[in-house]
């Protein structure tokens, strides 16, 4: 054998062929892929059996598809790293789109792989046949369906790619059964990248000093701050304390941007939208330059679009150009990472030349928002008797107060409606990645499979989901994932026996119609958790409160914890659908203060 021979013979080829299954098993691990979260069947069996055959990638089985989706959106929120999902044909992937289009909306980035039948019984409505590409297209970023072993290696890398460069979502690969129980080529991930998906990650410079320009010359500024900076990483979250600091601004948060600064720091004035506090609306209302740094305009949080932040000079920043004038027109509209971008605006503050800012004028606008801030917003009155039902405010106030006495990394995940709402007011977020919860699209059962991929991304943390009992119940098998990986998961069910977020918007914009929103035949959860092998807590009254809570928290396994509380209370403050920002409906407290109120209920500012 001559030395050429010999060089060529030490080197494996640029391409192995091994099973579809066992090419889609090493791609994964090519892509760092720890976890899976999925549920077999039979176009996905292949799959599973090579699963079988190895140790480096754990699989979670979970219950329902849909909570893979969620378990794995969990683990990606937290984690920052790229979340998967493995579902069979037909009903396993329609029961995973859901989870899909909550990703999607929320800007998760996911990977979810699908069985599908083989290549040459698709369009014959085979056995578990479904159109997944077809259904799954308006609920992903991108969607495959793979007909040539050739293409599967490939396709897995993209995915990834796609799923987390730019604005994270969710990439769905459809796997007929033929491509995964035959032979198949593989090859490493390419470094030439996908040439048709390049987004634009620099800003440009000259646009961001026309933007750092405006907020120098501004004398009530405020920065709206989303989602975007929490994925563009802990640095941007870094970056961001930093500006902030520099220019004095104050800052908001949208839901999905709690923890992007700190909730403790005097210049945070709180969430914005529908169910924020009054300052951040009232800035927001009132501020003359606003600088939008990785948020989409929401609904939730504009109110009404005509009267959104009115006389206000508005600069957005956001990795995704189909986000810019979308739904508020700008006058300087930046693309780019929100990392990068707030890097660049802190350069260019420091070496901006000119007139300083006005800092009376900042004076005055820090006068005018400590004066809002002092209404105290989210004051509500508990008695103290020991035998008083307790108010879900001050379940998840205390719940907050206590996991923060252990000392312990907290994640908190939720369900939706008024608990989630109350859970976003009354904890204070530090960092970025402790907040899961399902913005855009609002599911219902998010909560607890969320927790779940928490808790395996961080076994050593305190993973908390705050619920509905009427949330808790659309995923409540989940409780069998956790009992089967020993999952320490804290579960603190908010039972007021309603939908409550249901019931709030039928007393205030129905005439207290209840229609079907009281749940009339709930099961006893505390026998519930000790059927799935959890330990179960009950409070009824404030007497009970602390020491549960406390208990729950100190037990080393899975707790279900059913607090009993007021059911009629209202989360406040509230925008009406359709409002502007200064047309709040505030609490009783913060009416017995004097705030006047219009006969709508809408507070006059």
């Amino acid at each position: 054998m001559n030395a050429a021979t010999q060089t060529t013979a030490a080197q494996p080829n640029a391409s192995t062929t091994l099973s579809g299954a066992e090419v889609l098993l090493r791609a994964l691990e090519e892509q760092g892929v720890e976890v899976v979260f999925g549920y077999p069947g039979g176009a996905v069996l292949p799959i599973y059996d090579a699963l079988f055959q190895q140790d480096r990638i754990r699989h979670i089985l979970v219950r329902h598809e849909q909570a893979a989706v969620h378990a794995a959106e969990g683990y990606a929120r937290s984690t920052g790293r790229v979340g998967v999902v493995l579902v069979t044909s037909g009903p396993g992937a329609t029961n995973a789109v859901t989870g899909l289009l909550d990703a999607l909306m929320d800007s998760v980035p996911l990977v979810c792989l699908s069985g599908q039948v083989p290549v040459q019984l698709i369009g014959n409505d085979a056995f578990q046949e479904a159109d997944t590409t077809g259904i799954t297209r308006p609920a992903t970023k991108y969607n495959y369906l793979v007909k040539k072993p050739e293409d599967l290696a490939r396709t897995v890398h993209e995915a990834f790619e796609i799923a987390r460069s730019g604005r994270p979502g969710p990439v769905l690969i459809d796997l007929p059964k033929n491509i995964t129980v035959g032979p198949a080529p593989y090859a490493p991930p390419s470094t030439q990248g996908r040439r048709s998906y390049q987004p634009r990650v620099e800003p440009d410079r000259e646009v961001v000093r026309e933007a750092v320009a405006a907020m120098r010359k501004s004398k009530r500024p405020l920065f709206y701050v989303g989602g975007g900076v929490i994925n563009a990483g802990p640095e941007a979250c870094e970056a961001l304390g930093r500006l902030v600091h520099m220019t004095g601004f104050p800052c908001t948060s949208t839901l999905m941007g709690l923890g992007a600064f700190p909730s403790s720091d005097p210049q945070f004035v709180g969430m914005l939208g529908m169910h924020g506090t009054y300052e951040a609306n009232l800035a927001t209302h009132d501020c003359d330059v606003l600088i939008a740094l990785g948020s989409r305009f929401d609904d939730r949080v504009t109110g009404r679009v005509d009267a959104f932040s009115p006389r206000s000079f508005k600069i957005h920043a956001d990795i995704d150009p189909s986000q810019i004038n979308k739904i508020i027109t700008v006058d300087i509209p930046i693309i780019g990472d929100a990392g990068r971008t707030i890097a660049a605006m802190i350069e260019e503050w420091e070496r901006a030349e000119g007139p300083a800012p006005d800092a009376a004028a900042l004076k005055n606008w820090w006068e005018h928002i400590e004066g809002w801030r002092a209404l105290d917003c989210l004051r509500f009155t508990q008695d103290p008797a020991p035998d008083a039902i307790i108010k879900p405010q001050k379940a998840i106030q205390r719940i907050y107060e206590l996991a923060l006495e252990t000392g312990r990394d907290t994640y908190v995940s939720t369900e939706v409606g008024q608990h989630q709402m109350w859970a976003a007011q009354f904890f204070k977020f530090e960092q970025p990645n402790r907040w899961l919860t399902s913005g855009g699209l609002g599911t219902m059962g998010y909560g607890l499979p969320a927790a779940v991929g928490a808790q395996l991304a961080h076994p050593d943390a305190l993973i908390i989901d705050v619920a509905g009992e009427a949330s808790t119940l659309m995923n409540i098998q989940e409780l069998g994932t956790i009992a089967q990986y020993r999952l320490p998961v804290k579960l603190f069910i908010i039972n007021n026996q309603y939908m409550g977020m249901v019931r709030q918007w039928q007393e205030l914009l129905h005439g207290s119609r209840y229609s079907e929103s009281y749940s009339s035949a709930l099961p006893d959860f505390v026998k519930l958790a000790e059927s799935f092998h959890a330990k179960g807590f009950r409070a009824r009254t404030m007497a009970e409160l602390d020491d549960t809570i406390r208990a729950a928290l100190a037990h080393d396994g899975a707790v279900v914890v059913d607090l009993c509380v007021a059911e009629g209370e209202n989360c406040f403050p509230m925008i009406p659908s359709g409002a502007a920002h200064n047309e709040m409906i505030l609490g009783p407290e913060q009416e017995a203060q004097g705030a006047v109120v219009t006969n709508e209920g809408k507070m006059l500012v």
